[in-house]
């Protein structure tokens, strides 16, 4: 911090200080605690102590200013020495193996990460053995200050993280800069969409100026009713042409995805109801007028006449003009508000869902409340009603049965679904499905997360955040009680083939090294997805089993245990329409992709990367004479990518189980070294974990890199990469993709709107292209 900061900081402290305080003009631990916000109170015990100079158990403000002063303006080995005391419980001048346990322990529990204590243990014995150099038993604070500079990015914040603790949020003042829509960058990669916003505003102009003009004689409200009607007429059309799923999936496949921003047709949807709220508001109400001034200059009928019945025989299909209007602004007007973003997001999905069905009667007072909209309509309407009656007959044909089904971690449902024979999809497509079980007529959009190389089954992951997928969840976890499971669901194997399936499980996961190094790890897999752990031959199994009975074995029963608890096999029919396309169908057609995925924002990406690593396989050449494989740099019709980032953020601990088998076989899969670097890189991060620059936190991180380096595999999520803590810094991020030069870089993201805008900001500053996959 510069000067003026630092006294403007100290400023603030002084009142906040004040503000708590109180009349007595001293804080004690609580309030102390208080104004800390931290989740564990060691660490506010600590600093408290070293803090109350006095050893008066409360702290003035003159003591509280003297120790903040020497945080940051004291020198490296006075801030050093503050840590150091910190870990220093009983002020022996040495931090022992307990001392240091009990300060790991509380820095994982204000990260909100969960460990079990042999883990605790493991990473206390990593930092121990690493900072007690002369083996003395004991750390000092020689030894501390040299392990410390082992880590430059720990010594770099740690003035920072000693005293950002009391930083008022909005201390540093915001620099001003210029909209980002008003930047060339945002023009050059968003000029598809600008220039088709451009010419759609420049039709609905036109239409309005000629019906204006056409009906000139009838005055200004009538002409403006009329200008507004005529553009009401092109978008009520326009915004069906958007939702011909089928039809955007066929032409992205063609040459117009280049020239039409097919990618967006969501957005531009949304764009085109907004419009039509509006334009239905300014006809109506100018309508209302003109009916207002016929009322006092005819005196044939009142204001109410006109609107609400058809005595005055307004309208083409027996005066139904105005009482078809009036229905019309209602029905407008109740769809564009139950499509908000707040209703969509907060677990009312239904409700978004019914309401825009109300189209069909749209469509139809349409017809009757306008003579010339039946024209319009015809050609999009017909196209309509034909992708929804193939659409209806293909998922219909023969009915799809949901064999296998994972509950997970924060409340996800994993489906397996038994794969038609001719359903064909690209990485990253969606459906939607129908579970007459759950709702017999609803139908919900989720993306496939299986790749299209598993020919036998289709993977969807549905996280419970509305009233239909908390009803799916609900509906298989009640299913565990042996009433529910006989009712709901029936089983489509044997008692044989259930043990027959559980011995392969366990066969491929505890002889297969590409996944766990002994059968305790294999077995410890199996609370995630059985589906993903890749199968090892059954010969195999058996050798390596050395032809044992399995039936007797406790591994078994533990393994046939834990599916019963989260995995289950049953015999549930479904429907499921489409596949459709979606924006990811581009990243095969890049050079450097880089895929963040936010949460259940993975889902999509699961598909793409398991087809990813499928196709660089095909391509990997092995030397017959020495074990060294390299993949050849080669650019095919199929996949033009020489680099894949993926990102992955999540809040939680628990939500990186949702595909951990999934990425440990990704990992695998690059195991061998190879001359240009990984083709594909993972980058996890948990954003409820204090990051590197937290005080808080230094410890545990020094511990948790120094055990991954040992162990070769994150304490977190067992993967080899390594979990960073915090959220990413896009800016450094994407300084590393560019300084790559792997080729034209494309971003691929799915999660949040509010990250989404974040990073697509980035995007732009940095000239990387940005596409957001609908979430």
């Amino acid at each position: 911090m510069s000067l003026d900061e630092d006294t403007r900081w100290l400023e603030w402290v002084t009142r906040q200080f004040e503000t708590i305080a109180g009349e007595d003009k001293e804080i004690d631990l609580e309030e102390f605690k208080t104004a800390l916000k931290v989740k564990e109170s060691f660490f506010a015990e600590r600093f408290f102590a070293l803090f109350d100079s006095d050893g008066s158990s409360s702290i003035s403000l003159d003591e509280l200013l003297k120790a903040l002063d020497l945080l940051i303006h004291g020198s490296e080995t006075d801030k050093l020495r503050f840590l150091f005391q910190v870990y220093d419980v009983d002020g022996s001048g040495s931090i022992d193996p307990d001392e240091l346990r009990t300060v790991l322990k509380s820095c994982l529990r204000e990260s909100a990460i969960s460990l079990p204590e042999e883990k605790l243990d493991d990473l206390t014995l990593a930092l121990f053995e690493s900072a007690d150099k002369d083996h003395s038993g004991s750390i000092t604070f020689e030894e501390l200050k040299a392990e410390l500079e082992s880590f430059p990015e720990v010594m770099e914040n740690l003035t920072i993280s000693a005293a950002n603790w009391l930083k008022p949020p909005d201390l540093e003042e915001k620099k001003r800069h210029p909209p980002r829509y008003l930047t060339p960058a945002y023009w050059h990669n968003n000029s598809r969409k600008l220039l088709f916003l451009c010419g759609y505003a420049c039709l609905n102009v036109l239409l309005f100026a000629v019906a204006a003009w056409r009906h000139a004689s009838g005055g200004p409200w009538f002409m403006l009713a009329k200008g507004c009607g005529q553009c009401l007429n092109f978008n009520c059309t326009f915004v069906v042409v958007l939702m011909l799923r089928r039809c955007l999936t066929w032409l992205r496949a063609t040459w117009v995805v280049r020239v039409l921003p097919l990618d967006q047709n969501i957005l531009l949807h949304q764009i085109v109801g907004y419009a039509i709220l509006v334009f239905t508001v300014v006809h109506t109400f100018a309508h209302v007028m003109n009916f207002a001034r016929m009322s006092h200059s005819h005196n044939t009928y009142r204001l109410w006449e006109y609107l609400l019945t058809t005595r005055p025989g307004i309208g083409w299909v027996a005066g139904l003009a105005s009482i078809s209007g009036v229905i019309l602004q209602l029905l407008v007007c109740l769809m564009v508000l139950c499509s908000c973003t707040f209703v969509r997001r907060s677990g009312h999905f239904e409700i978004f869902y019914w309401s825009h069905l109300s189209y069909i009667w749209v469509w139809v007072l349409l017809v009757l409340h306008c003579a010339n909209f039946w024209k319009w309509f015809v050609v999009p309407g017909f196209a309509f009603l034909l992708e929804k009656v193939v659409g209806s007959a293909i998922s219909h044909m023969n009915g799809l049965y949901i064999v296998e089904v994972n509950l997970l971690p924060s409340k996800v449902t994993h489906l397996v679904i038994k794969r038609p024979q001719f359903f064909h999809f690209k990485p990253g497509d969606y459906v939607y499905i129908n579970i007459p079980a759950i709702a017999k007529y609803e139908w919900h959009p989720f993306t496939i997360s299986s790749a299209p190389e598993q020919q036998d089954t289709l993977w969807l992951h549905i996280r419970s955040m509305g009233q239909w997928t908390n009803r799916l969840y609900e509906y298989f976890r009640q299913a565990d009680t042996p009433a529910a499971s006989t009712k709901r669901l029936t089983m489509n194997m044997t008692n044989g083939q259930h043990r027959r399936k559980v011995q392969e499980l366990f066969h491929s996961m505890a002889c297969s090294d590409t996944v766990a190094s002994n059968r305790d790890d294999a077995i410890e897999l199996t609370s995630y997805r059985p589906s993903v752990v890749p199968q090892a031959p059954h010969s195999s199994a058996v050798e390596c089993m050395g032809h044992a009975e399995l039936g007797e074995s406790p591994h078994l029963r533990e393994v046939s245990a834990k599916l019963g608890d989260s995995h289950k096999f049953c015999n549930i029919k479904c429907y499921v329409d489409g596949p459709y396309g979606t924006p990811t169908r581009q990243i095969f057609t890049s050079e450097h992709a880089v895929l963040i995925g936010a949460g259940i924002g993975i889902t999509p990406f699961a598909s793409i990367l398991q087809s990813i690593m499928y196709r660089y396989r095909m391509r990997k050449q092995n030397c017959p004479n020495y074990s060294y494989s390299w993949c050849e740099n080669i650019k095919d019709n199929e996949m033009k990518l020489r680099k894949v980032d993926f990102i992955w953020i999540n809040r939680d601990q628990k939500s990186f189980e949702w595909f951990v088998s999934l990425l440990t076989k990704l990992e695998m899969d690059q195991a061998d070294k190879e001359p240009e670097g990984r083709f594909l890189e993972m980058h996890m991060y948990m954003t409820s974990a204090l990051s590197k620059n937290d005080m808080k936190a230094i410890g545990l991180q020094m511990a948790l890199d120094l055990l991954a380096k040992k162990e070769k595999k994150d304490s977190i999520t067992g993967l080899r990469t390594r979990t960073q803590p915090g959220r990413p810094d896009w800016g450094k991020v994407f300084q590393k993709v560019a300084e790559e030069k792997k080729g034209k870089v494309h971003v691929f993201f799915c999660g949040s709107p509010a990250l989404g805008k974040l990073i697509k900001a980035h995007c732009e500053r940095f000239g990387f292209s940005f596409c957001k996959e609908n979430f």
